[in-house]
Order: C-alpha cells, then structure tokens, then sequence
C-alpha cells in the first residue's frame, strides 16, 4: 500500500469516528449517489423559466394596484423583487401598466403556468429520489398534479409574500432602529421561510415519508436561504460587472441560472440531511473498499428505489 492510500485511508477513518464530520459527509455522498446534481440543474431550469413571468406578473399588478401611491410602489416593488436584483431593473424599466399592462399580464401568467407545472415536476422528483421512494409507491398522476398546484398557489406566492414582509421589515426604523428592527425582520422571515420550505418538502414528497421528518432540513435550508440573501446581491453584483464585460445581455442569463442552480443544490442537499438522519446511513466510507454498514444501508435503498409498478402503467 502506498503512502496516498495510507493516508486515504487514515482520513476516512477520522471522519467516521466523528459524527460532526461523518453526517455531512454522509449526507455528501447521499446527494452523488443520487446524482442530485443533476435533478438541481432540472430544477435550476424550470425556475429560470417560472421566475421571471412570475416576476412580470407581480410587478404589473403593483403598478396597476398601487398607481396612486409612487412611492409605496416603489418601495413595494424593491422589496418583492430583492431576491433577484439582476432582474430588477429591467422589470421596473420596461413593465408600463398604461400600454401594456394586458399583454404583460397575458404573457406572465401563461409563462408561470407552464413553467411551474414543470418546477414543481421537477421538484417532486427530485425529493422522491431523494428519499429512495420506490416508483409504485409514489403519488400518481391525478395525486403529482394536485401537489403541483399546491406547490404553485402556496409555496410560489408564500415565498414572495416573505420577501415583501421582510423589505417592509427591514424598512420599519421608526419602531424599532438599527441592530433590533434587523434582527426582527431576519427572525421572522426565517420562521416563514422554515414554514414554507416544511410544506414544500411535504407536498413535494410521497405520504410515505413522515412529516416529522422533514422538519430538520427545512430549517437548514430556511437557514442557508437567509445567508444566500444577506450574500446574494454582494455576489451577484460583483459576478455580473465582471461578466458583462465578456457576455452583455447574456450575463444575466449566466449568473441567475448560477444562482438559482445553487439555490436548488443547497435545498437538495438539506433533504438528504433528512434521509441521513431518518436511515442512519452514516458513517460512510468515502474511499472503499471497504464498504460501512451505512453503505449497504445506502445501496439497498438505492435498489428498492427503482422498483416500478408491475405491467403497462
């Protein structure tokens, strides 16, 4: 044995006589078995086509609702859109209610249904997968659709709602200044968010998976989207000036598909926290052979994931 593989080895073994280090590697080696880098681009795409008819939409709205007001509706209308700064200009530019308010919320809306029929698709999926639900016990078409729709008409618009409640939040200095009205806005909104991504991980999972056993993940990944918030508009600020330079218009395009691809790796990620914790599947050996019991755990999973219903479907 050479020394590289002594020193493989010794490494694996430190981490599996530590569970702060064998759970996340574990969960780690969860995510690449399932290849859920490749169902995050899916969903990173879906939202790509969703987020910005849904966005056209909520800002039209806006403008035709609070048209009286300038002021309120500027300041709504940054609110709604601060989780997405790269749009934000171009939808707050180019969305007239007095000329195009029709077509605008024509286009929106017929693009959110087609895009978020397939999001939410997509996400279903992904979290089936996930939690190694075999094929015939996951929901069927007429039960997928109906938690589609739930996730489309609560998740969707709970999640803007969040975003208005914490921009107004964070606007609110004359009740509570400085450090205290901060903390109060990012407090609430990571409750809401906890509580949205609980029922989105429950409508997007099959009835066999208990809901207590979601709540854990949903906390991480409400936690992981508050730090992307306080660090997304740094990031994206700085990632798009640098490749506007090489790529124009298309840098928009670039940098939200990286950001919503990252958005879905670290919510996958948190659902195979979940899975980790429920099955015990750790520790995991990253170098084998040889194999834990938690690896064979693992790939039994994996095996009765791909059992199907029996005859033509």
């Amino acid at each position: 044995m050479n020394k590289l593989s002594s020193l493989r080895l010794a490494a694996d073994r430190i981490q599996q006589r530590r569970p702060w280090l064998a759970f996340p590697v574990a969960a780690l080696k969860k995510f690449g078995d399932d290849r859920a880098g490749d169902l995050a681009a899916l969903i990173a795409y879906y939202a790509f086509v969703s987020i910005f008819p849904l966005l056209l939409v909520l800002v039209t709205v806006l403008e035709l609702v609070l048209a009286s007001d300038p002021v309120l509706r500027e300041r709504v209308i940054t609110s709604a859109l601060s989780n997405y700064p790269v749009f934000a200009p171009e939808l707050k530019s180019n969305v007239n209610p007095a000329h195009s308010a029709g077509t605008a919320l024509l286009i929106g809306v017929a693009g959110t249904v087609l895009g978020t029929r397939q999001l939410a698709a997509a996400t279903q999926n992904a979290m089936n997968t996930a939690w190694a639900v075999p094929r015939d016990r996951r929901p069927g078409r007429a039960s997928s659709l109906l938690r589609s729709l739930g996730l489309i008409l609560l998740v969707g618009p709970g999640e803007v709602a969040t975003s208005l409640l914490s921009g107004l939040a964070g606007g609110a200095g004359h009740v509570l200044t400085g450090v205290g009205a901060r903390l109060t806005a990012a407090a609430v909104s990571l409750v809401l968010d906890a509580l949205l991504f609980g029922l989105a991980f429950r409508l997007g999972t099959a009835s066999q998976v208990s809901t207590r056993d979601l709540g854990l993940g949903a906390i991480i990944a409400a936690v992981a989207w508050q730090l992307l918030q306080v660090t997304g508009v740094y990031l994206l600020s700085h990632q798009l000036a640098r490749r506007s330079a090489l790529y124009g218009v298309f840098a928009i395009v670039l940098v939200l598909l990286a950001w919503l691809y990252l958005i879905a790796q670290i919510t996958l990620y948190a659902v195979e926290l979940n899975v980790v914790r429920v099955h015990r599947l750790w520790p995991r050996s990253m170098f084998w052979p040889p194999r834990t019991e938690a690896d064979l755990r693992a790939r039994w999973l994996q095996a009765g994931a791909k059992r199907s219903r029996p005859g033509p479907c």
